[in-house]
């Protein structure tokens, strides 16, 4: 737990929230390099040696990360004659997927420091994902977690029940319609990043079910992330 009052405790940790949406949804540019399968929450270009950060949240307590389907999405899917499911705790409504965060922790350092990436930890999605089906094979998307660090998610996979990839990086993120933080509560609300498959993903699609139509970087939908304060 945090070691302040409870007043400053709630004051910093909306702060964290705040910073840790942004940094998890600003997101990094498209490139051929972003796909690299690197997590940097646990390095920084700082010259510093232990920085302090401004605020820390040593455990995540929901509430969810939900993304609003494109419609060329579902178009895709279809053109693919592939069926999409949700899976555990995963929910679908009104055409948004929502994952619940069920654990992670977060660093919010000083944005106007050299110290790199300024927001690190992870945020977790265990027992929820979605799926994948055509002829007789399944693909399913688990177990997700966002890297606020480089706006990368990675999730496990698995074909017809056989793990194929463990936290393999599945998704990019790009923040470049991100709409201001919006608070209700105590929950922290931030929207519009686009989410977007990676090419780990799309090659291992397009071998499973035979096919060459999963692009990479095709847009999948808007993310909204909801995090707890208190």
């Amino acid at each position: 737990m945090l070691s302040f009052t409870k007043t400053a405790a709630k004051a910093t940790i909306g702060f964290a929230a705040a910073g840790l949406l942004v940094a998890t949804l600003a997101g990094c540019s498209m490139s051929s390099s972003s796909d690299t399968p690197t997590k940097s929450s646990d390095s920084s270009t700082s010259s510093q040696a232990d920085p302090k950060p401004l605020a820390d949240i040593p455990a995540l307590t929901g509430v969810d990360t939900a993304v609003k389907l494109d419609a060329g999405f579902a178009s895709a899917l279809t053109t693919l004659g592939l069926t999409p499911g949700t899976v555990g705790t995963a929910t679908l409504t009104d055409g948004s997927l929502h994952f619940p965060i069920t654990g992670g922790n977060v660093k919010y350092f000083d944005p106007s420091e050299k110290y790199r990436p300024y927001v690190q930890g992870s945020i977790q999605h265990e027992g929820s994902g979605f799926s994948l089906a055509a002829g007789g094979t399944t693909v399913e998307l688990t177990n997700f977690t966002i890297d606020p660090g480089t706006s990368k998610l990675y999730g496990d996979v698995a074909v017809n029940g056989t793990s194929a990839a463990t936290q393999a990086l599945l998704f990019n993120l790009y923040g470049g319609t991100l709409q201001p933080l919006q608070m209700d509560g105590d929950n922290a609300i931030l929207t519009g990043t686009t989410v977007h498959i990676s090419k780990v993903a799309a090659d291992l699609l397009n071998k499973t079910f035979s096919t060459d139509a999963v692009k990479s970087q095709l847009l999948v939908g808007v993310a909204t992330i909801t995090v707890a304060t208190k």
